[in-house]
Formats: C-alpha cells, sequence, structure tokens
C-alpha cells in the first residue's frame, strides 16, 4: 500500500475514483475539488490512480495478481472454515471487502476502478491475522494483569475436571514436566467472540499459552506474529493455538509432546 494510501482521508478516497472518471455530479466534484485543494495526500493517491488508468488503459496490458493472492486466499478459506463450526464472529472476508466495493462502484465502466478493487483485495487483512491479534493481546493480558491462572496447579487430574461447566467441552490436559514442559495451571479465557480453555506451561521460566476450542480439522502452521511464535493444528474435533517468546524449534517440541500425551 503507498504512503497516500495510508495517509489519505477514507471518507473522501471513495469519491476519488469517480471523480478521476468524470462520474460525481457537479456538486460532488467541486466538493472533492476543494478538498484535493487542501489535501497532498488525495492529491498524490489521485495521480497515482490515474497513472495505473492509463497504464491499464493501453492495448494489450493485463492486471495479473501477484503470487501471494494465493496463499493469502487459501489461509483466509482455512479460517472461515475454522470460524463456521467454532462459532467465532465473522469479520467482513477479504472477499466480501473486494465485491462490496466492485458493488458500490459497478455503474463507473473504468478499469482503473476495477484494478483498485483488486488492489485492496490483495491487501486487505487475513481473518488468521485478526485470529493472531486476539491471540496474541490474550497471551500478553494473562502476564501483565497477574491472571495467568484461574487454578493454579501441575496436576492433570484437577485442572482436566476443573473446566466442567465452565466451557461446553472437555480439553485434554497433560502435564509435561518430564519433557522439560511443566504445567502451570489453566484458566477460561474469551477468544473470538467464545470462551476457550487455556492452558498454561513453562518452559526455562517462558510461559506457554495453549488456546483449545471446538473447531472443524485445519491444516496445522507455524508462524511469528509481533515478535512472538505461534503453532496451531487441531486433532479430535479440537483447535490447538499455542504461543510464545520461545524459540520455534521450542513450541514446535511442544506441539509433539503435548499431542503424543494426548492420544495416550
Amino acid at each position: 500500500m503507498s504512503g497516500a494510501q495510508q495517509n489519505g482521508c477514507p471518507e473522501w478516497r471513495v469519491m476519488l475514483h469517480g471523480f478521476v472518471d468524470g462520474e460525481l455530479d457537479s456538486i460532488s466534484a467541486a466538493q472533492f475539488e476543494d478538498h484535493l485543494a487542501t489535501c497532498a495526500n488525495c492529491r498524490a493517491e489521485m495521480e497515482e490512480v490515474r497513472a495505473v488508468k492509463k497504464i491499464i488503459d493501453q492495448d494489450g496490458v493485463k492486471w495479473r495478481p501477484p503470487e501471494a493472492l494465493r496463499s493469502q486466499v487459501l489461509s483466509m478459506l482455512s479460517f472461515e472454515q475454522m470460524a463456521t463450526a467454532s462459532s467465532l464472529p465473522r469479520q467482513p472476508t477479504v472477499w466480501r471487502r473486494a465485491l462490496d466495493f466492485i458493488r458500490q462502484w459497478s455503474f463507473v465502466p473504468s478499469l482503473a476502478v476495477l484494478a483498485t478493487g483488486a488492489f485492496l483485495f490483495a491487501n486487505a487483512p487475513s481473518q488468521t491475522l485478526l485470529l493472531q491479534d486476539q491471540i496474541m493481546a490474550s497471551h500478553v493480558r494473562s502476564m501483565m494483569a497477574d491472571h495467568l491462572t484461574d487454578v493454579l496447579t501441575s496436576d492433570q487430574h484437577t485442572v482436566k475436571p476443573w473446566f466442567n461447566g465452565r466451557i461446553d467441552f472437555s480439553p485434554p490436559v497433560s502435564d509435561l514436566a518430564k519433557d522439560g514442559f511443566p504445567l502451570v495451571g489453566g484458566r477460561v479465557d474469551y477468544i473470538g467472540g467464545r470462551s476457550v480453555a487455556a492452558l498454561v506451561y513453562r518452559r526455562h521460566g517462558h510461559v506457554i499459552n495453549l488456546f483449545i476450542w471446538p473447531a472443524a480439522s485445519a491444516a496445522q502452521a507455524t508462524t511469528a506474529h509481533d515478535g512472538y511464535n505461534m503453532k496451531w493444528w487441531s486433532d479430535g474435533g479440537l483447535v490447538f493455538w499455542a504461543i510464545s517468546d520461545v524459540a520455534a524449534g521450542d513450541l514446535a517440541e511442544f506441539e509433539s509432546f503435548f499431542r503424543a500425551a494426548a492420544r495416550a
């Protein structure tokens, strides 16, 4: 995204493309011209749109989406499936944003508008990133607010039944002290519009939060998000999200030990 688009005026940006294509009525056009006289960001963005329009209006020019778009769409679709099964609130998806944009401007016969709509489609935030933000916030909040656990014990036979009646599913709980990941306790957290189980482990003094809730199967993955490593997987109708500032290799070991213990 360009600097002009980052700093532009959202309330005027929707009029910009109609102005470039000469589709605004005289009053709206005059208002937008007055705004342009005082806003360097919108003037810069208008020049960018005009430059794109000039290029794609040439004969033989075809717009191709970036290669990264495929992975973004696959990630979004995976999260949409998980969100539907787990009753997570569904934020406006990338598809919906693009369709809403094109529907709103469907009366404008301009390739510049369609190209800009595709650009917004490719750069809209992924649903998975929105979930990662919530998980990271819960992880940080649990340590800042001194509310790491609701039940403080390393006894898995105490932690597991503690969740009964507090959430609508039974999470697997294992003490992994022999593997270097001792259980600290558990708590009920709130992510994506529903109550989830949070199991707390430690690794060399570092906290690992493991969030669990019911969801459809999803491919496992590892990522880094704002300085934290995250790993998620699904098993037995549940989805698991582990987050910590430990090394990615440690988090991968944690997943391996936890899954083995849960199946034992």
